[in-house]
């Protein structure tokens, strides 16, 4: 097969290809970039993979830089731009389950291609746009198929951390797995427990963001890879799985931060405590603060006061967005979003008086007495009690005072 028309991000990569070549050397753009381009989809990455080891790179190219010399990548500098050059090579056993003990240079393109993960990340493309094909990865494509290179239980034994990429693929492409890959996730799903969190968050995160999210989630729970998540198997419970998993089919989280919210709001996990499961997800501190808010305040979304809103802060929009994406009653969104709206301030800093103003006006004293009155004011303000003018505010610091003296 031969792409006519290669997109902008390659066509700017051509030349590093062609001079590779002319040096009497092959080179191809591989992975990721290749799979989009055939999708149509936009490019993120321009990997280049060459029979050229690293020192003959560095002696083709005037500008180079080793980005990781001891696995054979070089970053060529081209007018600005920075592309990775990799050579050719095969790679020995991975005791620990996520990376080679060694890798070594070759000068075969079959053998490099062998070790990649799916069928549809094990295209090589050539700068004329023939497309290199060893693993009927073109038959995947279009039967919408994640299947693993050769023999999927190896693949899965060299670095475990596929299993979840499977399913992260299967997720923003809307893809089924193959039989036999989906039958090695099952048996090899307990290798999972030795990959770093970190990496595991990354692929689930953008699994809950892609349009097949429902079915990712569906296989986790079918191959058992939910029991080997951060926290304790309890934690996932299959009936909150599934239902979350129904969610999903209809729309899905467009960010981070709402995907993270809705999953660990919808498990409502029972084993670990949620302060601590969000921090063995290594989440962000706004992503964790989002989380604890919005999964506190879920339960009893019907029974929110304009007080309980403010309270929120700025996770009100993303309370709103879980109950969206949950299909909530669209009666009980409107009311809450009308209550939010409504709201005569957002924090404490919209009031018309200040602490400082309160004790420049002789109505209250630095110390614990002001925080507690500040409060006062403030939650007034918001139930509609007190209107947000300034002497309006005196005359209620003023009967405070005088009620708590």
């Amino acid at each position: 097969m031969q792409i006519k028309e290669l997109p902008a991000a390659l066509i700017a990569a051509k030349p590093i290809l062609e001079q590779i070549n002319r040096a009497g050397f092959e080179a191809y753009f591989v992975g990721g970039a290749v799979r989009d381009t055939l999708l149509n989809k936009p490019i993120h990455d321009v990997d280049i993979a060459s029979s050229a080891y690293p020192e003959e790179i560095k002696a083709i190219f005037n500008k180079t830089v080793d980005t990781g010399i001891q696995h054979g990548t070089v970053m060529v500098l081209d007018h600005g731009q920075g592309y990775e050059v990799t050579t050719f090579r095969t790679e020995s056993t991975y005791t620990d389950f996520r990376r080679p003990d060694s890798v070594t240079f070759v000068r075969s393109l079959d053998e490099d291609l062998q070790r990649r993960d799916f069928t549809i990340n094990a295209f090589a493309l050539q700068a004329d746009g023939t497309v290199v094909d060893r693993f009927d990865g073109l038959a995947d494509l279009k039967a919408g198929r994640i299947r693993a290179v050769g023999e999927p239980t190896a693949r899965f034994q060299e670095d475990a951390l596929r299993m979840m990429r499977a399913l992260r693929f299967a997720a923003q492409l809307d893809f089924t797995v193959a039989p036999g890959t989906l039958a090695a996730l099952t048996e090899l799903a307990p290798n999972l427990q030795h990959i770093a969190v970190e990496r595991i968050q990354v692929e689930f995160e953008k699994l809950l963001q892609g349009p097949g999210a429902a079915n990712s989630l569906v296989l986790l729970m079918q191959t058992n890879l939910q029991a080997y998540l951060p926290g304790q198997a309890a934690d996932y419970s299959l009936v909150a799985l599934q239902r979350l998993a129904g969610h999903l089919v209809k729309q899905q989280p467009e960010t981070a931060m709402l995907a993270w919210v809705a999953f660990l709001t919808a498990m409502q996990p029972t084993a670990t405590p949620l302060a601590t499961l969000v921090r063995q997800w290594k989440l962000s501190r706004e992503i964790m603060q989002a989380v604890l808010a919005v999964a506190a305040a879920y339960p009893q979304a019907d029974q929110l006061t304009s007080l309980d809103l403010y309270h929120l802060g700025q996770h009100r929009r993303v309370l709103l967005a879980v109950l969206q994406l949950f299909e909530t009653d669209a009666e009980l969104i409107a009311h809450l979003t009308r209550l939010s709206e409504a709201l005569p301030i957002q924090s404490a800093k919209d009031l018309a008086l200040s602490g400082g103003d309160l004790i420049q006006a002789g109505l209250a004293a630095p110390g614990p007495q002001l925080g507690q009155l500040l409060q006062a004011i403030t939650e007034a303000v918001v139930q509609g009690d007190l209107a947000n003018e300034a002497d309006a505010i005196k005359s209620f610091a003023k009967e405070y005072q005088h009620a708590n003296s």
